[in-house]
């Protein structure tokens, strides 16, 4: 069974409003007391929440469908009802957030970082909120709204500051497990490492954080071996080390070589060029391993790389690495600005939505689209000849009326609002 789940869909249903209440007022010896029906209570939101305790989507893998509860009905006596309980679902640090179409919609950074993913219906609004002068007793109230149903694909980007780079079986998840407490999952064949391993690293004063990736082989750009899916893990990092097996007994590998692999692969995914790196020429415990290493060593050098010959086995050389690690994310972080919590919205609150289109169809029929008015139609209650006059009087406060004159209708001409009549 799956332990560990980076991309999945989620099929978010926030909560309906409640519909609000039709009531009258009776106190002995005032039989219509005027209108005190309440307001509807707002259907609950889904959002999603950065838990540092959270290191993976297998929740949303087992359960991707989540609804939020619905409002309540208004009451008499001006009581509106309860609104839904909001359904807060956790995320790991780094889970980006997709629409169905491949459109980022959010990245999720931070300790409680919020993203409202689904928003709840707004409560109808009871015939107490629709009394006025001209509608002194209304015998109506408006329906809720129903809550938005959104498809969304959460993808997960491991958030470390170096991503420790190799071939399978190069020695990295040893590494990790030498300079953190990290216990990755070690055994001597290739692909051991089936999902990031993240520990965090003490050297000196500082503390940061390194992602041992699975290992890359030559085709991992393009999908070969278990690249496509890991690579997405280094794009947060903001530096990487190689980790270079100087004791491979392969007779096509060297350090060398495996270096120009690893990057050419990074070069084809795109988007790391800039990302300082460096060098652990690892297994230097090894007779073999040591001679290699102190080949190479120099030639690395000349082309730019800070190079540590390390041994994860006997933890020769460790300290230098760490020490050089932990340089090298003081300056990057020193540089980087601050990232503050954030509350994502996806629909924003303060939008104009009055703007409508009439349409003149082939049949004598009309079609009337807008959001605000589609909105009024989804709350009246058609069962009632009172709420259907009030949509009537908004529409023509709204100009609707006006429009469906000028493009050819008629009293008697049939009129389709959005989806429905």
């Amino acid at each position: 069974m799956a332990t560990f789940v980076d991309q999945v869909t989620l099929y978010a249903s926030a909560g309906k409003g409640g519909d609000g209440c039709v009531s009258v007022k009776r106190e002995k010896f005032k039989p219509l007391g005027g209108p005190d029906g309440g307001n509807g209570g707002r259907g609950g939101d889904i959002t999603l929440v950065v838990d540092p305790n959270v290191t993976t989507l297998l929740d949303f893998h087992h359960s991707p469908h989540r609804k939020a509860t619905s409002g309540r009905a208004g009451y008499g006596d001006r009581k509106d009802g309860p609104s839904g309980e909001d359904l807060t679902l956790s995320v790991p640090n780094g889970t980006v957030i997709y629409d169905v179409d491949g459109n980022q919609l959010a990245d999720l950074v931070g300790n409680g970082t919020i993203f409202i993913a689904a928003q709840g219906g707004r409560g109808g609004l009871g015939n107490l909120a629709l009394s006025s002068a001209k509608r002194r007793a209304p015998g109506f109230a408006l329906l809720g709204e129903p809550g938005e149903d959104r498809t969304l694909v959460l993808e997960l980007k491991s958030v470390a500051d170096i991503a420790l780079v190799g071939f399978p079986s190069a020695g990295k998840s040893s590494l990790i497990a030498a300079i953190s407490a990290a216990r990755p999952k070690i055994a001597d064949y290739p692909f051991t490492t089936l999902i990031p391993n993240l520990g965090v690293v003490q050297a000196g004063g500082a503390r940061f954080t390194v992602a041992d990736v699975p290992g890359l082989i030559p085709g991992a750009s393009q999908g070969k071996g278990l690249g496509l899916e890991f690579l997405r893990h280094v794009e947060r990092c903001v530096a990487l080390v190689h980790v270079l097996d100087c004791g491979t007994l392969e007779t096509d590998r060297n350090p060398i070589s495996d270096l120009e692999a690893i990057e050419s692969e990074l070069a084809q995914y795109g988007g790391l060029e800039d990302r300082p790196r460096m060098i652990a020429l690892n297994k230097i415990d090894l007779p073999d391993g040591a001679a290699m290493a102190e080949m190479v060593a120099d030639t690395l050098r000349d082309r730019g790389y800070e190079v540590y010959p390390v041994s994860a086995a006997s933890r020769e050389g460790l300290t230098e690495l760490t020490y050089a690690m932990s340089r090298l994310i003081q300056k990057s972080r020193a540089e980087a600005a601050v990232q503050e919590r954030t509350r994502i919205v996806l629909r924003p609150v303060a939008v104009d939505d009055s703007g409508f289109t009439v349409k003149a169809n082939a049949d004598e029929s009309f079609t009337v689209a807008g959001a605000k008015i589609e909105r009024w139609v989804r709350q009246t209650d058609f069962r009632n000849a009172e709420a259907i006059g009030y949509l009537a009087d908004r529409m023509a406060q709204l100009g609707v009326e006006r429009e469906l004159f000028k493009k050819g209708a008629i009293a008697g001409s049939e009129v389709r609002v959005g989806v429905g009549e």
